[in-house]
């Protein structure tokens, strides 16, 4: 019997304890699949205590924003579960249209209907919700939502808003007449490398018929900004030119000839083109604006050129013999150089294009642009000009005193004997000329010593200005902080003055990442357009980058940056085929890959003498790499030709290597570090390609096409090294199509195209080149324009360019010597330059800030765009992605966070895999920060994750846990056991609660019972 009574009592408790786990409950019975007006819903709930329920309405929105509203709140009364039926009331612009009284939303993405038991905590704040279900709504696009009947007197000016076609239908966007094909500076090279622009019909149909009627009889404008430095080296030079789709030039056509005058050609419907000279010339090193206007038959050409405070203004009007067609949709416009003609040596300000009018022109009124003022690229001209003519007095001084000082060694004079005798003072020998200000006198005292020591034919200008630039950069090296960079900016300016381009660089460098100086943007910009349009690689890098991304103030212009990433493209390729020391084979390292960091080596190095140990026994691969570390000067090697060839002849000689056969029949072919031997190279070749080895087939066939002319030999070389994968036989068959060379064909400039794109596909820097050539322009009837791919792939083949590789070495090197403000230096210049891998090692070094070598502050502002810059790369480290998000989480200076943009880092990390990108997500869900639509759908996510935040906890720690990086395992699985123990707490704490309760106050009737059953079992024993 007492037994029985035991079991009675666990089995009561069981079922109370169950009773209470089961309670609180709330369902959504028939939630609508859409938001509508006035639907009934059943909501059945039920709670363990006194409670509230609460209907919300959680809305994203298309702007990454959430927001929740609250529909309706009730109290919950425990006992049996009940059923409400309330009327959901929504907001009417989540279900009516925009018309006035409803007033317009952002485009709404996600509607989810939310229902929750809530308790009250001890301080009257309500805890987290102890029950919740959630259904999820399609909300209706703009379209498709009905309209509200108001049951309302319209005030007079709602109804009239009403009638307005802004709530009727979408607008179009706003179609100017006015075309901005260049709005900034360009700085010309006067090569083959220029702007293309492409102009698209009007969407407007009203100014579309204006436009198409106004074809056969053009009435409209044309404004351009130049300032020329040189004489046009050709007949012509190119300034502002239409080419059609056939490749003819078209109306207009601007030139400007040798003499600098300009040759203007317009072009006709029957009577074909013609062509007229003005008979005044555009000077030199003077910004003008020409100005062609366009009124059927009548041509008005205008040059007005601003001098300092003088102005010159020249007028022309030009009678056609016909009338002028212009169809501006049809083929390209070109400014400065192109395919088929080299531009204007220069710069080229604003270009602007009035499509359908000619507005009020005065050559009394025109000022020079804002963008042309700002640069004030005349007044550095100026200054630098005075300060050339200041030098090259010294030099010629100085070489007058050094003629007299040898002169007088010839004839010592008994007086001069005495003087030094008996050390008596002479008078200063200085001349007038001699005397220097202070910030000049280093430049003085280097033309003083070239010039007695070498003469005045090598201590020219430039000769003094590569001196004062190897001089800046030695006291640079010297320096270990910021602080240096103050006193030495002024030799770097002195030295870019006096024709050092790489000196013009490093000063732009230096005043865009305000390292020891104040941050100037504009004569950043200034300095970077003065070494560009001298031809310097990474100034003309680092223009590209500017304008691709709209960096420090300037527009984004796709089309300029192609322009000056196509020049350093073709520097590329022809910098490959003419290997210097001074340069070294690009490597993208990272300061935080230690792996990579333990790989460079140089020729005293361990690694490096254990390959050449093996290279000298016969391993093949030891020899590769010895060979190929001293060809191009990777992981650290200091370039050698000469000794890389002989590693290729052993390798070639000795071990029959394939690969060293072809590389040593390369370079006897071409006399890199060797004689050339055309024969030797080719029994190489022969040798290597009887081996199987596919670019030695190319070579042959390359040796064919170029020496013997024997094209059928060549392509079928080709066709089977393109087989093979090859991407120079796939880069050298399109040539062969492109210029009419493939045996039995004719020219096939599609088949062309394809073979460039299976080429740069493969990794051929020229193929790439050719395709974007291609998709700047296009191939009427192949191909469409694709300036954006087309930009890519130019940056891709620049950023193998040589130059650029030597100075990433040059930080690498000073890095791993610990030479930290040096590394930073050159990581800087290349960063600049907008080399991703730079950018962020530059970010690296200033959050590492070893042994304080910066300012903290302006570490952390470093730390902040270098970072941000990286970002905008096609493929950032996940390592940058996690420290953008810390440093957007923690927030500036003022403390202002911006988790949204946070969270994006980190999604953008997580979506890659990196765990650390998971585990920052789920630490911004615990605080309370509601993850929106937008990124749970890139995590791969649904929306029903924004109504149970344990799950989305649960699984954004199980994604981290889960992933490849072992280091993250426990941190994450630790992670995963808080959440899972905090859902336990809240789902379970009540009837924890409870049951402790039971357990204290049955206690003493348990322990009697027990205590009467042992008794009772005692006496029967």
């Amino acid at each position: 019997m007492a037994l029985h009574t035991l079991h009675k009592y666990i089995c009561l408790f069981g079922l109370i304890v169950q009773i209470v786990w089961t309670s609180d409950q709330v369902t959504l019975l028939n939630p609508p699949e859409e938001p509508v007006p006035d639907h009934l819903l059943d909501i059945l709930y039920s709670c363990d205590e006194p409670a509230t329920v609460q209907l919300d309405c959680v809305v994203s929105f298309e702007t990454d924003t959430t927001s929740t509203i609250l529909l309706r709140r009730w109290s919950c009364v425990p006992g049996h579960r009940k059923v409400k039926a309330v009327a959901l009331n929504f907001p009417d612009w989540l279900v009516y249209r925009a018309d006035g009284i409803v007033p317009d939303s952002q485009r709404v993405l996600s509607c989810v209907l939310l229902a929750s038991v809530r308790y009250s905590g001890l301080d009257d704040t309500v805890e987290s919700p102890a029950a919740q279900d959630a259904a999820t709504l399609q909300p209706k696009d703009f379209f498709g939502r009905p309209v509200k009947q108001h049951r309302l007197c319209v005030p007079w000016s709602t109804e009239m808003l009403q009638t307005t076609k802004a709530l009727s239908k979408k607008q179009c966007p706003m179609e100017r007449e006015t075309v901005h094909l260049l709005s900034s500076v360009f700085g010309s090279t006067g090569e083959t490398f220029g702007i293309t622009k492409t102009l698209e019909p009007y969407g407007s149909e009203f100014l579309e018929h204006l436009r198409v009627e106004a074809i056969s009889s053009p009435w409209c404008m044309f404004s351009v900004w130049i300032f020329v430095t040189r004489h046009c080296q050709e007949d012509l030079c190119g300034l502002l030119y239409h080419v059609d789709s056939h490749n003819n030039y078209v109306t207009p056509t601007l030139f400007l000839q040798k003499s600098g005058k300009l040759h203007i050609q317009m072009d006709g419907e029957s009577h074909g083109s013609s062509a007229f000279a003005p008979t005044f010339k555009v000077p030199l090193r003077e910004w003008c604006q020409i100005s062609v206007v366009l009124r059927g038959t009548m041509v008005t050409v205008s040059v007005v050129c601003l001098n300092k405070e003088q102005r010159t203004a020249y007028s022309v009007v030009h009678m056609l013999a016909h009338t002028a067609v212009l169809d501006d949709t049809e083929g390209y416009f070109g400014i400065g150089g192109g395919k088929y003609i080299r531009g204007v040596a220069g710069y080229f300000g604003p270009v602007i294009y009035y499509r359908n009018r000619v507005p009020p022109h005065s050559m009394a009124e025109v000022a020079v642009p804002d963008v042309i003022r700002t640069l004030n690229l005349t007044g550095w001209l100026d200054a630098c000009e005075e300060f050339l003519l200041e030098m090259d007095v010294k030099i010629s001084g100085y070489f007058l005193k050094a003629q007299q000082e040898t002169e007088s060694e010839t004839c010592f004079d008994g007086l001069h004997e005495r003087m030094v005798k008996y050390r008596q003072p002479s008078q200063s020998q200085c001349e007038l000329w001699e005397a220097t200000v202070p910030h000049r006198r280093q430049a003085a005292k280097l033309a003083k010593f070239l010039v007695f020591k070498h003469g005045k034919r090598r201590a020219s200008l430039p000769a003094v200005g590569r001196a004062l630039y190897s001089l800046s950069l030695h006291k640079l090296s010297r320096a270990s902080n910021a602080g240096a960079v103050r006193r030495i900016l002024p030799l770097l300016l002195q030295a870019g003055c006096l024709a050092d381009n790489q000196a013009l660089h490093m000063s732009s460098v230096l005043y865009s990442a305000g390292l020891g100086v104040q941050e100037q943007p504009n004569k950043a910009w200034l300095l970077a357009l003065l070494a560009a349009q001298k031809d310097e690689r990474l100034a003309l890098l680092r223009l590209g980058h500017l304008h691709q991304l709209g960096v420090d103030g300037l527009p984004t212009d796709p089309d300029l940056a192609y322009a000056y990433y196509a020049n350093i493209a073709q520097q590329t390729t022809l910098d490959r085929n003419d290997p210097t020391p001074e340069q070294t084979f690009v490597e993208a390292v990272y300061l935080n890959n230690d792996k990579v960091l333990n790989l460079q080596t140089n020729e005293d190095h361990h690694l490096f003498q254990w390959l050449k140990l093996e290279a000298r026994r016969g391993a093949a691969e030891a020899e590769q790499a010895v060979a190929r570390m001293l060809f191009w000067g990777q992981q650290g090697v200091s370039p050698d030709i000469k000794k890389a060839v002989r590693h290729y002849k052993r390798g070639a000689v000795q071990w029959k290597d394939p690969t060293s056969m072809y590389d040593y029949g390369i370079v006897l072919l071409q006399g890199h570090g060797v004689e050339k031997d055309i024969p030797k190279a080719l029994t190489f070749l022969k040798k290597a390609m009887d081996q199987g080895f596919v670019p030695a087939m190319n070579a042959l066939a390359w040796y064919y096409e170029q020496f013997e002319q024997d094209y059928v030999q060549a392509v079928q070389l080709w066709q089977q090294a393109d087989l093979l994968q090859s991407p120079e036989a796939a880069f050298n068959l399109g040539v062969m199509y492109s210029g009419g060379l493939y045996p039995g064909k004719a020219a096939d400039q599609c088949m062309a195209y394809r073979y460039y794109l299976k080429s740069a596909e493969r990794g051929h820097i020229r193929g790439a080149i050719h395709l974007a050539g291609i998709w700047t322009t296009g191939l009427p009837g192949c191909v469409n324009r694709r300036p954006s791919d087309a930009l890519l792939w130019v940056q891709w083949a620049a950023e193998h360019n040589g130059y650029l590789g030597s100075v990433l070495r040059k930080a690498l090197d000073s890095y791993l010597k610990s030479d930290m403000f040096s590394s930073l230096l050159y990581y800087m210049v290349a960063a600049e330059s907008g080399y991703s891998p730079a950018q962020f090692n530059v970010a690296y070094l200033c959050e590492q800030n070893t042994l304080h070598f910066l300012d903290p502050s302006f570490a952390s502002n470093c730390m902040w765009r270098y970072y941000n810059l990286t970002l905008q790369s096609r493929n950032p480290d996940t390592y940058a992605l996690i420290r953008m998000g810390d440093l957007l989480y923690e927030g500036r200076s003022d403390g202002q966070k911006e988790l949204s943009s946070a969270a994006a880092m980190y999604t953008r990390a997580a979506v890659r895999n990196e765990p650390q990108g998971w585990y920052n997500l789920g630490l911004l869900a615990e605080e309370g920060y509601r993850l929106p639509l937008s990124i749970l759908i890139d995590l791969g996510l649904s929306e029903l994750y924004l109504a149970d935040n344990s799950l989305l906890l649960s699984t954004l720690y199980k994604r981290c846990r889960d992933s490849e990086d072992t280091d993250s395992y426990l941190p994450c699985s630790l992670a995963l056991f808080n959440v899972y123990l905090q859902s336990f707490k809240k789902d379970y704490g009540a009837a924890i609660k409870f049951s402790t309760a039971v357990a204290v106050v049955a206690a003493p009737t348990i322990v009697m019972i027990i205590g009467v059953l042992r008794r009772h079992f005692l006496s029967h024993n």
